[in-house]
């Protein structure tokens, strides 16, 4: 099955995909909602609504974000093993930041990019809908915990990273100086602003649920910036897999159902080239598409400001 949430009238509901050009209308204003009850009162409740026949075209919806305002949006730095050679060095477990949910816009909504933001770009991925909570999660539980799989698009800004990175001289103890410390050349950057400015995680429009992604490292993923094909990868590509994400994010963070975790950039040229750092949308504006084999396509045009 697939879900998303739209927009309907002055409410926001549910719907369940009733074939590629219709969606029938569940019993719940979003996601966040349906996560909560037990797995087989939804299913029952989309059965109904499919067998109703009250159903919509796709293409006269209003999307949201399918999970509306998740307790947190996690996502996996630099996991893409296509580019191995990029990674000067780094951790050999996964390294994770997070996103706010008020960055999160729907499918079809504008991508706001203010001149002050200076250089943003794309960064196609797939995303894991949490429906079971947990903390400690073993690695061989971890795909249990899934609701399902959905497409988010991470834009990203360089100049505001590189605004708001710090190389300084950290202090760490020794016990073997007069004073006890010793500083340490470092660097540290903070993502609050070029990760997560509003409208920086388009998500959706459909989570397909995990029945329905039999190997979420088996997905074709491609990104086109006014339909010209930028990169075109696969999640067999990823450095870290989507149960070994899981269980390590747990052990730090308890997971709760509606928890998105973003997987990490696809980052594979296309074949005539190109890369997704490449596609400034300051400059270029225009539309950016991602779409993700066994789920869909989430589209987003982009307004100057």
């Amino acid at each position: 099955m697939r879900f998303g949430t739209i927009e309907d009238g002055a409410a926001t509901t549910v719907v369940v995909q009733a074939s590629p050009e219709e969606a029938a209308a569940m019993p719940y204003p979003d996601l966040d909602v349906m996560l909560a009850v037990p797995e087989a009162q939804w299913r029952a409740a989309a059965a109904a609504a499919l067998a109703s026949g009250d159903v919509r075209p796709v293409a006269s919806l209003s999307w949201l974000p399918p999970v509306r305002r998740p307790g947190k949006v996690l996502c996996v730095a630099l996991n893409n093993s296509a580019n191995p050679d990029r990674i000067m060095r780094g951790p050999s477990t996964p390294a994770m930041f997070v996103k706010p949910s008020s960055s999160l816009v729907g499918h079809g909504r504008p991508i706001v990019v203010k001149e002050a933001y200076g250089r943003v770009h794309p960064e196609p991925e797939l995303a894991v809908v949490i429906g079971r909570g947990g903390a400690d999660i073993a690695v061989e539980d971890a795909l249990a915990h899934v609701f399902g799989y959905t497409i988010i698009n991470d834009l990203t800004s360089p100049t505001m990273r590189d605004a708001d990175t710090f190389h300084y001289r950290a202090i760490h103890p020794d016990p073997d100086s007069a004073d006890g410390i010793r500083y340490v050349d470092s660097w540290v950057s903070y993502p609050a602003r070029y990760k997560g400015s509003d409208t920086f995680g388009p998500l959706g429009p459909w989570v397909s649920t995990r029945d329905e992604i039999p190997d979420p490292h088996a997905l074709r993923i491609t990104c086109t910036h006014d339909g010209a094909l930028v990169t075109d990868d696969n999640t067999a590509n990823l450095r870290f897999s989507v149960a070994e994400v899981i269980s390590f994010a747990s052990e730090y963070l308890t997971l709760e159902a509606g928890d998105v975790i973003a997987m990490g950039t696809a980052l594979k040229r296309s074949a005539r080239g190109g890369a997704v750092q490449n596609v400034d949308l300051a400059r270029l504006g225009g539309v950016i598409e991602v779409s993700i084999q066994g789920i869909g396509t989430l589209s987003n045009p982009v307004q100057r400001r």
